[in-house]
């Protein structure tokens, strides 16, 4: 099937698949011929940041953003994406002009390993937009479908809610690491 949508801004044109995963359509599939009136010197277009860690939707490792909703790309096919917009963690900033929740997981050391990071920056996005102040009980609800062998989710809810912070403008009662449940350092 001939498949058309817009990919971090780029409009893709490519022959697929239809049952093909569009988690596999997006890391291997989509190269440079497929992209249109795009400068290809500069980008490789392979969506690698889209990781695949369950390939069951358990995980989160692969979220995207279709049509502005948080979606698992692991458990959508390629045809799915047809006419429609995906952003993935790539498309919301770039090295040199990162998005706010990018640049705050960096500076609240959010990262270790780094494999669940695009994911969880993804998602984080999705909730940021449903909901800009969120507790830090609802960013942990938010965040829920994503996993985390590493950091025991406290700075990423303190990256997040420092985010939704200068996003309001405003300063929280709520300390950052300040537990919000019984089991902070487990599964948001």
């Amino acid at each position: 099937m001939r498949l058309s949508f817009i990919l971090n801004g780029h409009q893709v044109v490519l022959e697929t698949a239809p049952d093909r995963r569009a988690i596999d359509l997006l890391r291997e599939d989509v190269t440079h011929e497929d992209l249109l009136g795009f400068d290809l010197v500069c980008h490789d277009h392979r969506a690698l940041e889209v990781k695949e860690g369950c390939g069951t939707g358990e995980c989160g490792a692969c979220s995207i953003l279709v049509d502005g909703v948080h979606r698992l790309a692991c458990l959508m096919l390629a045809a799915q994406l047809e006419g429609r917009e995906v952003v993935t963690a790539a498309g919301l900033g770039t090295q040199a002009d990162p998005h706010p929740l990018q640049r705050a997981f960096a500076e609240h050391g959010a990262v270790q390993c780094g494999y669940c990071t695009p994911g969880m920056v993804v998602a984080a996005a999705a909730l940021l937009e449903q909901n800009p102040a969120p507790t830090r009980a609802e960013i942990r609800q938010g965040l829920s479908g994503n996993l985390c062998r590493c950091t025991g989710y406290v700075k990423i809810v303190d990256a997040v809610q420092a985010v939704a912070k200068d996003f309001a403008g405003e300063d929280s009662a709520e300390e950052p690491g300040a537990p919000c449940a019984e089991n902070e350092g487990e599964r948001p």
